[in-house]
């Protein structure tokens, strides 16, 4: 929000802001972007504030109730809640499998990869700084570590809705669905080496997988949760499960029909047609009931 922070500031007392008190003010006229807000000294008017034409779009459109003014790193944001009526799924005609990990972060059964080596760079250089500041343990070093650890959210953030963002949009071009692992306390089965397990711990698996279904429903796209297990030494050919299968991180050489493909393509695969059998179960009871 623009030139005037500090009346802002002032009327607000720094304190925190009563939803109650504040109100948004939207011109019919798209081109016109202010607020008024209710402080405790007086209502302030014809505050300019920023945000993409999509956002300005669904504002116009959907807003409901009140808002909130939030400050956070020196800039103030406004949060709007939208009551975004929900689009009717189509039924889809199959499944686009999606696999995550620490290597790439997602692969698709197209065989799209989404590598997470730029993220985990970052997260890794971030971890030895963090390390650095931790024991200088001065107010500075405080005070960097808190920015340190919002921007790496951020960018984690921004990461997982952008390929969230193409995942939905892949899906909807075809008419496909999704269908992703079931990860719920993924944190607390696996067994990793250190520096994996580092990468897994600082990565948010739950907001990937959050992203997903939330983008999804507001495209239509019907979005199915599978039973991750052996996903990634199951062959999508012949279906023969075993350890074998796997003779490296990104290889995938079934034992039993000679199937070879990168692993991850493999695993999304399996995903894909366990989602398809997670569908065609669920809307046969459905039917049947």
């Amino acid at each position: 929000m623009g030139g005037r922070l500090e009346e802002v500031e002032h009327a607000l007392g720094h304190g925190p802001v009563d939803a109650g008190r504040l109100e948004q003010q939207q011109a019919r006229d798209a081109g016109v972007r202010t607020v008024s807000i209710w402080t405790v000294c007086s209502r302030l008017r014809g505050i300019a504030f920023q945000c993409s034409p999509a956002q300005l779009k669904m504002l116009t459109e959907h807003r409901r109730g009140e808002s909130d003014l939030v400050l956070r790193g020196g800039n103030w944001y406004l949060y709007a809640t939208c009551d975004v009526p929900e689009p009717e799924q189509f039924d889809p005609a199959a499944f686009l499998g999606v696999d995550l990990g620490i290597v790439n972060i997602a692969t698709t059964s197209d065989g799209d990869r989404h590598a997470g080596r730029h993220l985990n760079q970052v997260r890794h250089k971030n971890r030895r700084l963090r390390a650095r500041l931790q024991k200088k343990g001065t107010k500075s070093a405080k005070r960097l570590l808190r920015k340190l650890s919002g921007r790496e959210a951020r960018f984690a953030a921004d990461t997982n809705h952008r390929i969230t963002k193409q995942l939905v949009t892949e899906a909807q071009r075809t008419c496909r669905g999704i269908a992703l692992e079931d990860l719920g306390g993924i944190r607390d089965r696996v067994r990793l080496r250190k520096p994996q397990r580092v990468t897994l711990h600082s990565w948010s698996f739950a907001q990937l997988g959050g992203f997903v279904p939330y983008k999804a429903t507001l495209a239509g796209v019907p979005v199915v949760f599978v039973d991750p297990r052996h996903t990634s030494q199951e062959c999508s050919r012949c279906h023969h499960i075993s350890r074998s299968n796997r003779p490296d991180q990104s290889t995938f050489l079934c034992t039993s029909c000679g199937f070879a493909e990168h692993a991850d393509a493999n695993a999304g695969r399996t995903i894909a047609q366990r989602g398809g059998v997670v569908w065609a179960v669920s809307h046969a009871a459905d039917d049947a009931a």
